[in-house]
């Protein structure tokens, strides 16, 4: 039976990370799998294209148009969002959940995808929107004390542009793109399956150490593993989901440093945010700066191994010697 191949439309010339990852997006999509890809600006063109994307001046998903530029384009990701769409954002939102159906091995929307579908715009895509939407993640009157290495994806996208001073034909402007598309479309997968495999198998052990908080304390402020993992994001997400808050909240994490059984351990006080060092609670002023048997002395505790200068880890010899720092640590 004769299939009718669809086609992609985008804008020709200089191209941007936003309609590169929309279209690789696309691409894993059952509808536009197959597609062939036309770049132009040529209004007649386009109209005769499936889909358009980047270009156009119209957003109407029901005819399959997801342009960004047009006067009045208010559209974010959800009600909670608040960073105005690119194409890439456009695309994932009405297409995401299929892509990560596809990368998952999947074939209808569970838990699982409804999760990394939101993970993965949130962490991935939103900083594509924002770039090229001109939306600054600091404002404006903060000024930077380095500039950052110029190796982001939308950085490596735009490497991929002729020089100022090279001069390429049409066709080798459109194979450049082609290979800045499949560029950002792997990454994303990848990005996806890391989630899959070690972002979510992490949640389901801070999920864990939660529910049996009150069995390493009885105030259920301190949380134990039994492995070390990242666990900051996903505690304080689920202490969001579950209320927990104020003299609630979680105020020390426990960890082995290694697999062996006779590893040290770890207390790690819990950050106001994933990415800093400003803590909740931070470890008694009298221990930091101080190590092994001096700290064990100050302290109390035997097999003290150190406690961070700024107070906001530090480490025993044993299980038993880090769940003693966080007792002492709470009634200080």
């Amino acid at each position: 039976m004769f299939k009718m191949v669809k086609t992609i439309g985008t804008h020709s010339g200089h191209f941007h990370c936003d309609e590169a990852l929309a279209v690789s997006l696309l691409k894993k999509t059952k509808e536009f799998n197959d597609a062939n890809l036309v770049r132009t600006r040529d209004p007649k063109k386009l109209a005769e294209c499936d889909v358009v994307v980047d270009v156009g001046g119209v957003y109407d998903p029901a005819t399959h148009r997801y342009d960004h530029h047009q006067r009045g384009f208010t559209e974010t990701f959800s009600e909670n969002h608040k960073t105005k769409l690119s194409s890439a954002g456009l695309i994932y939102k009405h297409f995401g959940k299929e892509v990560v159906m596809k990368i998952l091995g999947k074939t209808q929307v569970d838990e699982e995808v409804e999760l990394l579908y939101q993970k993965t715009y949130n962490g991935f895509v939103e900083a594509l929107d924002a770039n090229d939407n001109g939306i600054s993640a600091y404002p404006s009157s903060i000024k930077p004390l380095y500039k950052e290495t110029p190796t982001t994806l939308y950085h490596r996208v735009s490497r991929k542009n002729p020089k100022w001073n090279e001069h390429l034909t049409d066709p080798e402007i459109d194979a450049r793109f082609v290979e800045a598309s499949e560029m950002a479309g792997s990454e994303l997968v990848e990005y996806v399956r890391g989630l899959k495999e070690a972002w979510l198998p992490a949640r389901s052990l801070v999920i864990d150490a939660l529910n049996k908080a009150t069995e390493v304390h009885p105030s259920g402020r301190v949380i134990a593993f039994e492995c070390s993992c990242p666990w900051k994001e996903h505690l304080l997400d689920l202490e969001q989901e579950r209320g927990l808050k104020d003299e609630k909240s979680i105020l020390y994490v426990l960890y082995p440093e290694s697999t062996s059984e006779d590893s040290n351990w770890r207390i790690q006080c819990v950050p106001l945010r994933p990415e800093g060092f400003e803590n909740r609670k931070s470890l008694p002023e009298a221990w930091r700066g101080f190590r092994d048997d001096e700290l064990s002395r100050l302290s109390g505790i035997e097999g003290c191994i150190f406690v961070h200068a700024a107070g906001f880890i530090g480490g025993n010899k044993t299980r038993q010697g880090v769940y003693d720092m966080a007792r002492l640590a709470l009634e200080l």
